[in-house]
Protein backbone atom coordinates (compact mmCIF):
# COMPACT_ATOMS: atom_id res chain seq x y z
CA UNK A 1 0.00 0.00 0.00
CA UNK A 2 1.36 3.82 -0.79
CA UNK A 3 0.42 7.50 0.86
CA UNK A 4 -0.75 10.31 -0.81
CA UNK A 5 3.76 11.10 -0.40
CA UNK A 6 4.25 7.39 -2.07
CA UNK A 7 5.92 5.90 0.83
CA UNK A 8 5.45 2.48 1.09
CA UNK A 9 2.97 2.30 4.19
CA UNK A 10 2.74 -1.07 6.39
CA UNK A 11 -0.57 -1.09 8.97
CA UNK A 12 -1.05 -3.27 11.56
CA UNK A 13 -3.25 -3.08 14.83
CA UNK A 14 -1.41 -3.53 17.87
CA UNK A 15 -2.56 -3.40 21.43
CA UNK A 16 -1.68 -0.42 23.84
CA UNK A 17 0.18 -2.04 26.76
CA UNK A 18 -0.67 0.67 29.19
CA UNK A 19 -4.56 1.43 28.30
CA UNK A 20 -5.50 -2.57 26.82
CA UNK A 21 -7.01 -0.53 23.76
CA UNK A 22 -6.14 -1.76 20.01
CA UNK A 23 -4.48 1.09 18.10
CA UNK A 24 -3.93 1.40 14.16
CA UNK A 25 -0.03 1.64 13.44
CA UNK A 26 1.15 2.06 10.23
CA UNK A 27 5.31 2.18 9.14
CA UNK A 28 6.16 3.92 6.85
CA UNK A 29 9.05 3.65 4.65
CA UNK A 30 10.01 6.68 2.63
CA UNK A 31 13.17 7.30 0.75
CA UNK A 32 16.65 6.83 2.74
CA UNK A 33 14.28 5.01 5.23
CA UNK A 34 12.90 7.77 7.34
CA UNK A 35 9.80 7.86 8.63
CA UNK A 36 6.90 10.03 8.17
CA UNK A 37 5.80 11.68 11.66
CA UNK A 38 2.83 13.35 10.44
CA UNK A 39 1.26 9.87 9.52
CA UNK A 40 2.30 8.68 12.82
CA UNK A 41 1.25 11.50 15.01
CA UNK A 42 -1.85 10.93 13.40
CA UNK A 43 -2.69 7.40 13.85
CA UNK A 44 -2.05 8.01 17.24
CA UNK A 45 -4.63 10.72 17.30
CA UNK A 46 -7.45 8.90 16.44
CA UNK A 47 -5.41 5.55 18.77
CA UNK A 48 -9.15 5.71 20.50
CA UNK A 49 -11.39 7.13 17.95
CA UNK A 50 -10.05 3.89 14.98
CA UNK A 51 -13.61 3.35 13.45
CA UNK A 52 -13.57 6.65 12.02
CA UNK A 53 -9.80 6.87 10.96
CA UNK A 54 -11.59 5.79 7.35
CA UNK A 55 -13.90 8.87 7.20
CA UNK A 56 -10.96 11.05 7.86
CA UNK A 57 -8.34 9.78 5.27
CA UNK A 58 -11.35 10.46 3.15
CA UNK A 59 -11.43 13.97 4.15
CA UNK A 60 -7.56 14.10 3.98
CA UNK A 61 -7.79 13.06 0.46
CA UNK A 62 -10.06 15.77 -0.67
CA UNK A 63 -8.81 18.55 1.43
CA UNK A 64 -4.99 17.79 -0.47
CA UNK A 65 -6.64 17.74 -3.58
CA UNK A 66 -8.28 21.14 -2.97
CA UNK A 67 -5.64 22.66 -0.83
CA UNK A 68 -2.49 21.15 -1.69
CA UNK A 69 -0.30 23.80 -0.62
CA UNK A 70 -1.94 24.00 3.29
CA UNK A 71 0.54 22.56 6.09
CA UNK A 72 -0.85 20.32 8.71
CA UNK A 73 0.30 20.08 12.55
CA UNK A 74 -0.97 17.65 14.58
CA UNK A 75 -1.47 17.81 18.41
CA UNK A 76 -2.97 16.26 20.75
CA UNK A 77 -6.13 17.24 20.98
CA UNK A 78 -6.38 18.60 17.17
CA UNK A 79 -5.32 18.29 13.57
CA UNK A 80 -4.73 21.82 12.54
CA UNK A 81 -4.76 23.36 8.78
CA UNK A 82 -3.02 26.22 8.00
CA UNK A 83 -2.06 28.44 4.65
CA UNK A 84 -1.16 31.71 5.95
CA UNK A 85 -3.26 31.48 9.12
CA UNK A 86 -5.19 28.75 11.01
CA UNK A 87 -7.88 27.83 8.74
CA UNK A 88 -9.38 24.44 9.87
CA UNK A 89 -9.29 21.45 12.42
CA UNK A 90 -10.10 18.41 12.79
CA UNK A 91 -10.81 17.44 16.57
CA UNK A 92 -13.43 15.38 19.02
CA UNK A 93 -14.98 18.45 21.21
CA UNK A 94 -18.02 18.04 22.06
CA UNK A 95 -19.97 20.25 20.96
CA UNK A 96 -23.65 18.56 21.63
CA UNK A 97 -25.02 16.41 24.11
CA UNK A 98 -23.88 13.07 23.79
CA UNK A 99 -27.31 11.50 23.18
CA UNK A 100 -27.23 14.09 20.13
CA UNK A 101 -23.77 13.12 18.70
CA UNK A 102 -23.45 9.98 16.59
CA UNK A 103 -21.40 7.30 17.77
CA UNK A 104 -18.05 7.58 15.48
CA UNK A 105 -17.67 11.09 14.38
CA UNK A 106 -14.83 13.81 14.17
CA UNK A 107 -15.84 17.66 14.75
CA UNK A 108 -14.47 20.00 11.63
CA UNK A 109 -14.23 23.25 12.66
CA UNK A 110 -13.26 26.32 10.18
CA UNK A 111 -12.82 30.00 11.02
CA UNK A 112 -15.17 32.01 8.90
CA UNK A 113 -15.77 36.09 8.46
CA UNK A 114 -19.43 35.73 9.37
CA UNK A 115 -22.26 32.96 11.21
CA UNK A 116 -22.86 30.16 8.95
CA UNK A 117 -26.39 29.53 8.71
CA UNK A 118 -26.89 26.22 7.99
CA UNK A 119 -28.80 22.72 10.03
CA UNK A 120 -25.27 21.12 9.51
CA UNK A 121 -23.86 23.81 11.95
CA UNK A 122 -23.41 21.95 15.27
CA UNK A 123 -22.02 25.29 16.84
CA UNK A 124 -20.77 28.37 16.16
CA UNK A 125 -19.50 31.40 18.29
CA UNK A 126 -17.60 34.09 18.12
CA UNK A 127 -14.71 34.88 19.59
CA UNK A 128 -13.33 38.02 18.13
CA UNK A 129 -15.52 40.53 16.14
CA UNK A 130 -15.91 39.74 12.60
CA UNK A 131 -14.33 36.10 13.54
CA UNK A 132 -16.43 33.06 13.87
CA UNK A 133 -15.52 29.68 14.99
CA UNK A 134 -17.84 26.97 12.99
CA UNK A 135 -18.14 23.46 14.32
CA UNK A 136 -19.53 20.78 12.46
CA UNK A 137 -19.89 17.11 13.41
CA UNK A 138 -18.62 14.84 10.87
CA UNK A 139 -19.69 11.30 10.64
CA UNK A 140 -20.21 9.95 7.13
CA UNK A 141 -18.93 9.74 3.70
CA UNK A 142 -21.84 11.93 2.59
CA UNK A 143 -20.93 14.99 5.04
CA UNK A 144 -17.82 15.04 3.03
CA UNK A 145 -19.62 17.47 -0.04
CA UNK A 146 -19.17 20.07 -2.38
CA UNK A 147 -21.20 22.39 -0.13
CA UNK A 148 -18.78 21.58 2.85
CA UNK A 149 -15.64 22.19 0.75
CA UNK A 150 -16.93 25.23 -0.54
CA UNK A 151 -17.08 26.73 3.34
CA UNK A 152 -13.25 24.99 3.74
CA UNK A 153 -12.56 27.48 0.41
CA UNK A 154 -14.44 30.38 2.60
CA UNK A 155 -12.23 29.88 5.78
CA UNK A 156 -9.10 29.20 3.59
CA UNK A 157 -9.61 32.55 1.54
CA UNK A 158 -10.65 34.34 5.01
CA UNK A 159 -7.07 32.73 6.88
CA UNK A 160 -5.34 33.94 3.90
CA UNK A 161 -6.40 37.58 3.66
CA UNK A 162 -5.92 38.22 7.66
Amino acid sequence: MRNICGAAVIASWKMCRVCDIMMLTKSVFAEGNRMDTTIQDTLFFFGRHQAVYPLYERFQEKRLARFPESRIKVQKSQISYYNRRLYACVSFLKVKKKAELPEDYFVLTLGLSAPLESDRVAAKTEPYPGRWTTHFVISSPSALDEELFDWIEQAYQFAQEK
